[in-house]
């Protein structure tokens, strides 16, 4: 259950270049924001979405459909504009000590470490959660990405063939890498 500490979660940080951000969760103040930020992705980055963010329809839905028990999102802001959006998305039953981390940034604000930050900030979150593991499943041409989150802790644990269908059919590879956030010893 999503604790009050995590709806007022507030992060001030300043990259290496000056631009000062505010990391927070995403609120249902934030739908125009949210929309703008995904309507300049490209049709080459949207090939590798799980989600056609082209349509309004569908990110107005997350904004109106919030339920942060199950998707707890992170925006990440600079002068009232969302440049940055990472996401928990939290499983049950079984699979309930996991959550799987998606995260996508505008493109002027790739490489310039908020990535870096935005993931530090969610992994805490997790933590706090008591979760034990979180995964990310990235298509394995994207090496730049695969690269951060080796350097973020993860490990690549496989590579699933042809697991990714592409909007014109095409498949990709796909990683899955993992972050243990306890120790085998903690977990029996």
């Amino acid at each position: 259950m999503v604790s009050k500490d995590e709806l007022l979660y507030r992060q001030i940080f300043t990259l290496k270049d000056g631009a000062r951000v505010l990391l927070r969760p995403l609120t249902k103040d934030d739908h125009q924001a949210l929309l703008d930020f995904f309507l300049p992705v490209t049709l080459e980055e949207r090939r590798n979405f799980r989600h056609d963010v082209s349509n309004p329809e569908l990110v107005e839905s997350w904004i109106t459909n919030l339920d942060y028990d199950n998707v707890f999102p992170l925006v990440a802001i600079v002068n009232n504009r969302i440049v940055g959006n990472t996401t928990l998305h939290f499983n049950s039953g079984p699979a309930r000590h996991r959550a799987e981390v998606r995260i996508f940034l505008a493109k002027d604000f790739r490489q310039r470490g908020l990535g870096v930050r935005m993931l530090q900030s969610l992994i805490e979150l997790a933590r706090r959660r008591s979760l034990y593991l979180l995964d990310v499943f990235i298509v394995s041409d994207s090496t730049q990405l695969i690269r951060a989150f080796h350097n973020a802790g993860f490990e690549t644990k496989c590579i699933i063939e042809d697991y990714f269908m592409l909007p014109d059919g095409g498949l990709k590879d796909i990683n899955h890498m993992i972050l243990r956030l306890r120790a085998a010893e903690e977990e029996f």
